[in-house]
């Protein structure tokens, strides 16, 4: 008996592909079949994939990027790319296709609309991306890794969560030390992949404004980007500050788990990492993501009381400083912030996609 197919649709940024590798990885030792259906950006990313996982690179584009004619021809490129996906769909049919977002999601998406093929969509962040926007009521499921994400009236979404690298989930609930009057104190600062230039300009100022005894027991790891590195090591040090200052840890999961605060951009990934661990953080969304959503990733650990929210507008070093005494010099509120991070985290989010995808394909 031929093993069941699952078709997964992702490409264009690693919050796309990571998730999609996740869920590969599941159903392969499910005893499925997978195909990966991604364009050449996304195949950036694939190197990581199970051999297993066939993987095929498809025609699309998109009309937000590239010059007049790249825009002209973007339309005869989607329809080859979804007459191609149709015509590899019916000689080999998937159980289920899943989009994980970006512009190869629309020829996977839109040829499985075509032949009623069971199909559903995951968007990473609170806000539904472009192409998740197209397909969210025309899918038979839609699941969310950020909670709550802005759906459309009358579209219902699962909150799954967003699958994290087993090297978080290895650290999911660690233990949390909670800041002392007099012990050591460590502080992580990350911005994402690529740091973001604002911690940079804002954070070392602000440590260097906290009280004298709660400065003096604070280590901070702060990943800076390659460019800003040298200005913030030397800053630190000007301010007598135990600092680690790299533009990438390759470490993050023990460094999260070792910190008593975390200041963060509010990328998806990040906040699913947080929620798994367990930490209190202070959350600075990039305020130029499409559609705010990295505001709507923040919304959930905000509400929950497991991390101050501080826009970028005012996110400076007077409004940092004085969060950072809030939440190291108050222990029980600390301890409250790192459960309340857990209590809105899914460490399980890879199990629950694939209880979806068996749920659609039994379905049908």
């Amino acid at each position: 008996m031929t093993k069941p197919l699952l078709l997964i649709a992702a490409g264009g940024t690693g919050g796309h592909m990571f998730p999609a590798q996740a869920l590969a990885e599941a159903m392969l030792a499910k005893g499925w079949r997978v195909k990966l259906s991604t364009d050449p950006r996304g195949a950036r990313y694939t190197g990581a994939f199970p051999a297993d996982v066939v993987i095929e690179q498809v025609s699309s584009a998109t009309f937000a990027r590239g010059g007049v004619l790249a825009k002209l021809l973007a339309p005869f490129k989607i329809i080859g790319g979804i007459l191609s996906a149709r015509s590899a769909m019916s000689s080999d049919r998937p159980a289920v296709v899943v989009g994980f977002g970006g512009y190869p999601s629309i020829p996977a998406i839109s040829a499985a609309t075509w032949m009623g093929l069971p199909r559903m969509i995951h968007e990473q962040n609170g806000v539904l991306g472009r192409v998740n926007r197209v397909f969210v009521a025309k899918v038979n499921a839609v699941a969310c890794g950020t909670w709550p994400t802005n759906l459309p009236d009358g579209v219902e979404g699962t909150y799954t969560g967003n699958p994290v690298r087993e090297a978080v989930l290895a650290e999911a609930g660690a233990p949390y030390f909670t800041p002392t009057e007099s012990g050591p104190l460590n502080l992580l600062v990350i911005g994402g992949s690529q740091g973001a230039r604002i911690l940079s300009d804002v954070v070392p100022a602000a440590i260097a404004a906290l009280p004298a005894d709660l400065r003096e027991r604070l280590h901070v790891s702060h990943q800076a980007r390659g460019e800003d590195e040298d200005r913030v090591k030397a800053y630190y040090a000007e301010a007598g500050i135990s600092a680690t200052v790299l533009p990438f840890f390759s470490d993050v999961p023990e460094r999260m788990a070792s910190a008593q605060l975390v200041i963060s951009r509010s990328g998806a990934s990040s906040v699913a990492d947080l929620t798994v661990i367990g930490r209190p953080a202070i959350l600075v969304p990039f305020g130029a993501a499409t559609g705010d959503h990295q505001t709507a990733n923040a919304r959930g650990m905000a509400d929950a009381n497991a991390a101050i929210l501080i826009p970028e507008g005012e996110f400076n070093a007077n409004a940092v400083a004085s969060a950072i005494t809030e939440i190291l010099t108050q222990p029980a509120k600390a301890h409250d912030m790192a459960q309340a991070a857990l209590s809105v985290g899914r460490p399980d989010a890879t199990e629950r996609l694939v209880a979806l995808v068996e749920g659609l394909a039994q379905a049908k």
